[in-house]
């Protein structure tokens, strides 16, 4: 049988940490590097203004400095898809948990993961003595697993062009945030890693895919919200994913 790109298996665990999708990772690719070119990022480092990289925004800060040993952070996931009798089923809303401990430093925490409930669980960490928060690599792998299932994929091809789109296309612009009823200053993360990608046509309508993340140093964890979003032509959705920092556990 024919298939969009080599299926391969995917672990039903997610123990992923942030560093198996830092965007300054340089693994060799599994399939040939497809990005488009001439799509760059808003580097601090290289044009010497204020706004950070996406990598190092998303994947280089202590972000679980400021949440208290003993606390529970929780975030509040949605799925929908209008892909008619397609693999993701009905809408699903769940949460992802986290039991916050002590880690080995002052800026590193021990982590307990409850991903989803009941029928949906999804086994996921322990993470242990982490300085950044795990939970926009659970949301990307999580997402990963079921794109690269519906399109029969290889995972790491679509792990590799997210990478590579957070190297190449994100831009990361200033903006604020309500938490707990005060605005504070954050930042938002957008990227279409799939444009121009060679293998467009087998795709389905996934090469629109924007991924927007929103960080804010004040929140606890520092994740806001992630979202992965896909629109048909006409406008209706494919798909729609977001997980959302719930603020009542703060």
């Amino acid at each position: 049988m024919r298939r969009s790109i080599l299926a391969v298996a995917l672990s039903t665990a997610l123990v992923t940490t942030p560093s198996a999708w830092a965007a300054s990772d340089t693994a060799p690719a599994a399939a040939p590097d497809t990005a488009a070119q001439g799509s760059t990022s808003k580097d601090s480092a290289a044009k010497g203004s204020t706004v950070p990289s996406a990598g190092d925004l998303l994947f280089e800060q202590p972000q679980m400095k400021n949440t208290a040993p003993g606390s529970t952070l929780t975030y509040d996931y949605s799925r929908r898809s209008g892909i008619e009798r397609g693999p993701y089923g009905p809408p699903l809303n769940d949460t992802i948990k986290f039991t916050i401990e002590p880690g080995k430093s002052a800026e590193s925490r021990d982590i307990r993961v409850q991903m989803f409930s009941g029928g949906n669980r999804v086994p996921a960490g322990p993470f242990n003595d982490m300085p950044g928060n795990p939970v926009l690599s659970l949301f990307l792998e999580n997402h990963l697993k079921g794109l690269a299932g519906l399109l029969e994929a290889n995972p790491r091809y679509i792990k590799n062009a997210i990478r590579k789109g957070l190297r190449e296309k994100a831009t990361v612009t200033p903006t604020q945030v309500t938490f707990k009823g005060r605005t504070l200053k954050g930042f938002r993360v957008e990227m279409q890693p799939f444009l121009g990608d060679p293998l467009t046509e087998r795709m389905r309508g996934f090469e629109t895919t924007t991924y927007t993340f929103v960080v804010a140093p004040e929140v606890p964890g520092e994740v806001v919200s992630l979202q992965a979003r896909t629109l048909k032509p006409d406008g209706g959705e494919l798909l729609e994913e977001r997980l959302d920092y719930d603020q009542k556990d703060s």
